[in-house]
């Protein structure tokens, strides 16, 4: 567990801190996991590293990262809420993730977004260079969640 401090504001990887229904509260209402059940927010936090946003008590953001922690990273679930918007306080949230320590070895870091392009290009993030490369899985036909129809 590492926290992080700027002003009165707070970056921490205690899961103990994370509040589940402020996060799920948040990711309900989000284009891209506005379908996803209690359940599974819950089990996905307890199986990545998560960085909560703190001001004070209250969850002001979040962002998780699925590795291996030596060649590939996932970022996902990234937010800062609303109000708290405008202060950099996403840049200041990449910038604690990317220079995490035990992350330093990845040299693979994947992420989609529909509209956040320009936060991300900032640390170095861009479109795929080989898209032809990639491939995705869908093994379940899923129409109740966003991208899950096969």
């Amino acid at each position: 567990m590492v926290e992080y401090q700027r002003d009165k504001f707070v970056i921490s990887t205690d899961s103990a801190r994370l509040h589940l229904e402020a996060i799920y509260a948040f990711l309900s209402g989000s284009y891209w996991a506005d379908k996803r059940p209690k359940e599974v927010v819950a089990r996905s936090l307890q199986h990545s590293l998560c960085f909560g946003m703190y001001d004070g008590e209250r969850q002001i953001g979040l962002a998780r990262v699925i590795s291996d922690y030596a060649t590939y990273a996932y970022l996902c679930d990234v937010y800062v809420l609303e109000p708290y918007q405008g202060q950099g306080l996403g840049k200041w949230l990449m910038s604690v993730i990317l220079a995490r320590p035990d992350l330093e070895t990845v040299w693979r870091w994947c992420l989609i977004t529909r509209d956040a392009h320009g936060l991300y290009r900032q640390f170095g993030f861009s479109e795929l260079q080989s898209p032809d490369c990639h491939m995705e899985y869908k093994p379940r036909y899923r129409p109740e969640i966003p991208g899950g129809e096969a």
